[in-house]
């Protein structure tokens, strides 16, 4: 056995386990695998110079005493930070020296040689270049950058990348099994998520994997080295204190220090929060100067967020003037809080017109600003300034059409509005969003048939902010819209309850017909009422409402137009019976005309006992008492339609298509003990029936159980029978 651990001094383990041999050598694969170029030079020992780059930790300085242990060349080391050009020419005579006795090479090993400026470089060329010196050097930077071009062209760039997961893994696996170097005569009992966490936070990084792997071992128990025969155990909560923050890869004034500041203005300009977050926490760790990070800032809130969203410059001001007021570490808050604004904000570059109105002006500088746009007020009289003027205020709308450019340049177009401008395209999302919510509240009715509803204003509240409601709520419109596929001159009739959700898209989509409106439910027609009311459509194109009326009857008011139909939108309550409106509204659709009807199936959908079943322990009677009362509740639909549409369509008639689908909606939604207790409060209805039916212990059951149910997301479905029937010719 070689020395043991004390007998060597004490080194760090990383240091004790660097390879001596290409074979113990672990990644690199890409430069140092069977028959990769730089293996077989290293193995030939006809090694030319070269230049290792790569992040810490990736075995540079590794490679480079594994090229010293191969090599029969004399093989020298210098560290840039430290040694100078009196370092260079001491090691320039012990080359000359060996070359004359052995008529070898020196190779001549450059830690960080980025840190040695030009004149230092300089100096060692002219011996790379006769032959003296075999250059290895070890860079952290780019090394295109860094480097001088005459010695970089002179040498082969091999770039390391950090090692991955599997190969940090066996680096583990060869310390805790080494018996010379590592801890292989101990009895190391590492766990697994251990393990898995000491990866992780090394990010690529050998040596800080085993210098937090030699802090978890010789710290875990009471001695080190232990007794013979006494475990060591590294656990979790060990391996997190061994390794609490890594060391961030970065400098300031390095290719790292660029690269971090373009990732974080990429991720701002990507509109991706998290990855700005990230990247923003890794400057500011790294020492970054947090006045230089808002500079970017404000550059970004102009170039890239423009006039998309004007107040970003403002916010960024405000985020900066407070920071300069806080100081850190507090300040962050206001690092974070730009950062995220301008992530989170509607993006838009045509700012960039500028830069096409300079290009114009530096290829036409002399063009003279006409004259009528000239100041009038020094000798506007004699020389004709300011005349022909027409002032934009006196007219309608405060604007007049005249020229504003110079002669040469008129008609040229240097602004182009992206198409998230802060006016049109606020205005027309915050109604697309204001008109979804109110159909999500709209939607809320209809989930009271899965699950029944909470009641007052609180509880409608909550249903607004749900964002799982609202996300349903449009993956339902575009089914049921691209069942119904109305044309754009299409005369459209929606009825029944809720509507809101379908009405504004139908709109959208029929510019050149009519939509009509005879819906069901009062609260729902105030809804549509009240944003109809607020919106910019003219009479014609504004769609009639009328009711509150049953699904397929005729409003006692028609207005101008009360059909026939090229297509019919039904949504039903599953109250409503099938067959009698069907044959109310057949009449109302043109040939080749399309009838859809919505109905949604509450048996095939989430419902209490479905829930219960999966997140709580209920007794079977329980559960079977309240599969009964939903039953009872919330009847199957499907067997109505069958019976409606046999009665309607008999099996002798082949003109009519029906056709029969199913719409399942799925989300994420937010379930607490709370939330299922109130399903079950007295004035509900599944509380209501299980009293009805003489199961009030199995309601206390359910009631106990439903406390128990522990908080978070549960995957929330509603399916839809939808029934296409389209007329024949």
């Amino acid at each position: 056995m070689e020395q043991s651990l004390f007998e060597q001094g004490r080194l760090p383990l990383a240091a004790r386990l660097r390879p001596r041999t290409l074979e113990e050598f672990i990644g690199q694969e890409h430069i140092l695998g069977p028959g990769r170029l730089l293996r077989r030079a290293i193995e030939a020992d006809r090694l030319q110079s070269l230049v290792l780059s790569g992040p810490p930790g990736t075995g540079k300085t590794t490679l480079a005493r594994v090229i010293a242990e191969k090599t029969c060349s004399q093989f020298l080391s210098v560290n840039a930070v430290l040694s100078g050009v009196k370092d260079i020419r001491e090691a320039i005579t012990k080359a000359q020296a060996f070359s004359n006795k052995t008529n070898h090479r020196t190779i001549l090993f450059v830690d960080e040689v980025h840190r040695w400026n030009k004149s230092q470089q300089d100096a060692l060329l002219p011996w790379v270049e006769d032959g003296l010196f075999i250059l290895v050097g070890a860079t952290t930077e780019n090394p295109f950058f860094e480097v001088n071009k005459a010695l970089l062209s002179r040498s082969r760039v091999f770039l390391l990348t950090p090692l991955t997961e599997q190969e940090l893994h066996r680096v583990i696996d060869f310390a805790l099994s080494d018996t010379d170097r590592g801890y292989g005569h101990y009895q190391v009992n590492l766990t697994l998520d251990a393990r898995n966490h000491l990866v992780r936070s090394s990010s690529g990084d050998a040596r800080t994997l085993l210098n937090a792997l030699e802090l978890a071992v010789e710290t875990s128990g009471d001695r080190f080295p232990p007794l013979r025969g006494e475990p060591i155990d590294v656990t979790l909560e060990i391996a997190e204190d061994s390794i609490q923050r890594r060391a961030v890869l970065y400098d300031k004034d390095g290719d790292y220090h660029f690269d971090t500041i373009s990732a974080f203005i990429k991720s701002l300009r990507g509109s991706d929060p998290d990855a700005a977050l990230y990247w923003l926490a890794r400057m500011v760790s790294a020492g970054e100067d947090p006045r230089y990070i808002f500079r970017r800032m404000l550059i970004l809130a102009a170039e890239d967020v423009g006039l998309a969203d004007p107040d970003a410059l403002s916010r960024v001001t405000t985020c900066a003037n407070a920071f300069d007021r806080v100081g850190m570490p507090e300040g962050q808050f206001h690092l974070a809080q730009a950062a995220l604004y301008c992530a989170l904000a509607p993006k838009s570059n045509s700012t960039l017109g500028y830069f096409d109105a300079l290009k114009a002006v530096q290829q036409a500088y002399s063009d003279d600003v006409p004259a009528h746009l000239q100041d009038p007020s020094r000798d506007g009289p004699a020389l004709g300034h300011g005349h022909g003027y027409l002032y934009p205020h006196a007219y309608r709308d405060h604007w007049v059409a005249q020229q504003y450019l110079p002669e040469t340049l008129q008609g040229n177009i240097f602004f182009h509005p992206g198409s998230l401008g802060w006016e049109e395209t606020r205005r027309e999302s915050l109604e697309e969003h204001r008109r979804l919510q109110l159909a999500a509240e709209q939607e809320h009715p209809l989930l009271m048939h899965t699950v029944p509803a909470l009641q007052g204003a609180s509880a409608r509240w909550l249903q607004r902010i749900d964002g799982a409601t609202l996300e349903e709520a449009v993956a339902l419109r575009e089914e049921v819209l691209q069942l119904l596929a109305p044309l754009s001159t299409d005369r459209i009739l929606l009825c029944g309850a809720p509507l809101q959700l379908f009405l504004w898209e139908t709109l959208r989509r029929t510019p050149g017909g009519i939509t009509l409106v005879w819906g069901s439910d009062q609260r729902d027609l105030e809804s549509m009422q009240h944003l109809l009311d607020r919106s910019p459509l003219g009479d014609l194109e504004a769609p009639q409402i009328a009711g509150p009326l049953e699904p397929g009857a005729i409003p006692e008011e028609k207005g101008d137009y009360s059909g026939p139909f090229d297509r019919i939108l039904c949504r039903l309550w599953p109250d409503h019976p099938p067959q009698e409106i069907l044959k109310r509204l057949l009449p109302l659709c043109l040939p080749r005309g399309t009838l859809l009807f919505l109905d949604i199936e509450p048996t095939r959908g989430t419902r209490p006992s479905r829930l219960l079943q999966d997140l709580a322990a209920l007794p079977l009677q329980a559960l079977e008492a309240l599969v009964a009362a939903e039953e009872t509740l919330f009847p199957q639909r499907q067997p109505l339609w069958e019976e409606a549409l046999s009665r309607t369509f008999p099996s002798t008639e082949q003109d009519h298509t029906v056709l029969r689908s199913w719409i399942h909606t799925q989300v994420s939604r937010k379930v607490s003990p709370s939330l299922v207790q109130s399903w079950f409060a007295p004035d509900q209805p599944l509380a209501q029936e299980l009293l009805r039916q003489d199961q009030a212990r199995a309601l206390e059951e359910i009631r106990e159980e439903a406390k128990k149910i522990p908080p978070g997301q549960y995957n929330w479905e509603r399916v839809f029978m939808a029934v296409k029937i389209t007329k024949p010719a």
